[in-house]
């Protein structure tokens, strides 16, 4: 079972620097991935229509920025931002 598991739906390894935020947002990027890859999958086999697909995308999306967000991937901890 966890072959088939690693088959369906593989994990790349991260090259970056190792920090815990960055390890739950590769994650989190990874599952964003897999998850528009079915739905491309289901889109391209008539099974979800162009609006469901998008729409689903698009909540996809929002997601992965708001975990960016919430994790501060990309932001200057040092930054005097007070406004």
């Amino acid at each position: 079972m966890t072959d088939r598991a690693n088959f369906l739906f593989p994990h790349a390894r991260y090259y970056g620097p190792v920090k815990p935020e960055n390890l739950v947002f590769n994650a989190n990027l990874q599952e964003f991935s897999q998850r528009i890859n079915l739905i491309s999958g289901l889109y391209s086999n008539g099974k979800l229509s162009p609006e469901e697909s998008y729409q689903q995308i698009k909540t996809l999306w929002k997601q992965l920025k708001k975990s960016k967000k919430e994790l501060g991937i990309g932001q200057d901890p040092f930054s005097q931002n007070d406004a």
